[in-house]
């Protein structure tokens, strides 16, 4: 008598499910709050058997006791052997100093526009450039994780508009630069990058 299969030998995962696990050389990662984002990041940085880099990108604060809890979970979910660097401004230099063997995670990039939102259009502007160019230098695996502020209400003050807009501007000349990108919701990670289609070029 035959032994039964298991299920992974009776429905074999499609190749857009393993190929999600393969950390490439850019990999977007985006999603609602809370949606475990962060957690899928860390699995995939995990699975790289590069040396990962933690990149976080809030700053602390004392004061607000809640954000500072925030932080300590997410600290408690990494491995210890991790490097942790605190870098709520200068990404490109540390994108750009990073080697072969490395794998960057960028925890996350809504902090990064929220640490520099009060910068003028111009300013602005010149940080997204060097970003964008510190990705083609760079000779390491890198993830970012990006909040998704848009699918809710407008903001009812200017300044969170801001933040939604440059943020998600962001997000999408990232994504033109990645290697796949992919979102985290309602428990599922899905592949835009093979289910999708990019929008052309503005």
């Amino acid at each position: 008598m035959s032994q039964p299969c298991s299920r992974l030998e009776t429905f074999p995962i499609p190749a857009i499910a393993r190929s999600r696990h393969a950390v490439q050389r850019i990999t977007l990662i985006t999603g609602p709050a809370s949606s475990g984002k962060s957690e899928w990041a860390e699995h995939l940085a995990a699975a790289s058997q590069r040396a990962v880099t933690y990149v976080a990108t809030a700053r602390t604060n004392p004061d607000d006791a809640e954000w500072q809890l925030k932080i300590a979970r997410h600290a408690a979910r990494r491995p210890s052997h991790w490097r942790t660097l605190e870098v709520p401004v200068a990404l490109p230099a540390v994108l750009q100093a990073a080697d072969a063997t490395d794998c960057l995670l960028v925890d996350s990039l809504g902090t990064w526009v929220a640490n520099g939102l009060e910068n003028d259009a111009a300013v602005w502007e010149a940080a997204i450039a060097s970003l964008i160019d510190s990705l083609e230098s760079t000779a390491a695996a890198v993830i970012f994780v990006a909040e998704e502020t848009g699918w809710g209400v407008v903001p009812a003050y200017p300044l969170g508009r801001q933040f939604r807009d440059r943020l998600g501007q962001l997000v999408r000349r990232l994504a033109a630069s990645a290697d796949t990108v992919q979102l985290v919701t309602g428990g599922y990670v899905l592949d835009l990058s093979a289910l999708g289609m990019p929008l052309p070029p503005p």
